[in-house]
């Protein structure tokens, strides 16, 4: 039994401390996907004006749920406090199995942002995997007391402490920056418009054409395999038809949804990414407020008319940032939904440096120096 109660904690704690690591990397993606729970809470009817309230909350929640996630998994390799670090564990996976659960059953949601989107696995998979953690957690929970630490409380309180600060200074750094490890569509070497085509010997959707009839007062639906026998236009009235889907398939791009439009609603997505040379996007989401951003955007921006690089802004919130360009009016404002804008540009606002359609680089706001640097070297 003893081999059992230390072969589930070392998994528990490897597990956990990967798990963190990885949205470590990218806090906003689990900030995002708690608000996608949160919306589809609301629009169930579930305590609506609650959900809203922890949606605006929810980069907080993402944080301290990451860096809980480290701390607990370092807990429980070193054994300290395990009396304690128990319950917490205990508590945590039985709150991710409810959550990965309901993503599977509910059929709402692709995934559930349990190892972000470097690791992206499909919420069965995901609520299989929390199913096995929680009896593992089980054998730690009821077997606690038997548990003794691998250090001092010295060392143990140390170790926890290097786990805390490092989880908080990861975190902080790439929300000002960029994540370290870039898995998005839109990272460094992508040609965009390649990753808005379908994939190559992808799978579409296997769908058949449903007819909706009503007959005395009756809703009846079937395809065109099986007309009712006693089918007769004075009996059977339309209601409508569609598409049901019979098997879904897995012909979806890596970008969707990326369109870009010109104030006057023109879809010009294409036109702009396959434009020759260089040019430049600059995602603003909503309004970033004023800050250094601004000043560095006035120092790059004499540098990319010198080296004749077109600047895009792309935004959601035309109408609200216009006026910081008064003093840049070579712009061209492009309009774009904001769910791309929040997988293109992790750190608002976020500048990318393009050629042909391929990204050449992208930086978050704290890093326009080192845009500076690279935007001057080209053609050198």
């Amino acid at each position: 039994m003893k081999s059992i109660l230390t072969v589930s904690r070392y998994i528990v704690g490897i597990l956990f401390i990967f798990s963190g690591l990885i949205k470590a990397n990218d806090p906003l993606g689990l900030a995002y996907k708690m608000q996608e729970f949160f919306e589809v809470w609301a629009d169930s009817g579930w305590m609506p004006g609650v959900m809203h309230l922890l949606s605006q909350y929810a980069l907080a929640f993402s944080v301290i749920m990451i860096a809980l996630e480290i701390v607990i998994g370092v807990a429980v390799l070193v054994g300290w406090k395990m009396r304690f670090f128990a319950w917490i564990l205990l508590i945590l996976i039985v709150f991710f199995t409810f959550l990965t659960g309901y993503a599977y059953l509910s059929g709402k949601f692709r995934s559930c942002g349990c190892f972000g989107d470097c690791i992206p696995i499909t919420p069965k998979v995901s609520f299989i995997k929390d199913i096995v953690l929680l009896l593992l957690t089980l054998i730690i929970f009821f077997k606690r007391k038997k548990i003794k630490p691998a250090l001092s409380s010295t060392g143990s309180i140390f170790i926890l402490f290097l786990a805390v600060v490092f989880s908080f200074v990861l975190q902080g750094y790439v929300l000002k920056h960029l994540p370290v490890a870039d898995c998005l569509p839109f990272k460094k070497g992508n040609h965009l418009p390649e990753q808005m085509k379908i994939p190559a010997g992808a799978i579409p959707d296997s769908t058949v054409i449903t007819f909706v009839y009503e007959k005395k007062g009756a809703t009846i639906e079937f395809t065109a395999d099986n007309f009712p026998e006693d089918f007769d236009d004075s009996v059977y009235h339309f209601v409508k038809r569609y598409d049901k889907l019979v098997r879904k398939g897995n012909a979806e791009p890596a970008i969707h949804d990326f369109v870009l439009t010109t104030l006057w609603n023109n879809d010009t997505t294409m036109q702009v990414l396959n434009s020759p040379g260089y040019f430049a996007f600059l995602f603003i989401k909503d309004d970033p407020g004023q800050g250094k951003w601004l000043n560095s955007l006035k120092s790059i921006y004499p540098v990319l008319e010198q080296q004749k690089i077109p600047l895009f802004v792309i935004t959601n919130n035309q109408e609200g940032i216009h006026h910081y360009f008064d003093s840049v009016p070579e712009v061209t404002f492009l309009k774009c939904d904001v769910v791309p804008i929040k997988t293109a540009a992790r750190a608002n606002p976020t500048l990318y440096l393009l050629q042909n359609g391929t990204v050449k680089n992208k930086w978050g706001h704290a890093d326009w120096d080192d845009a500076l640097t690279e935007i001057r070297s080209i053609g050198n």
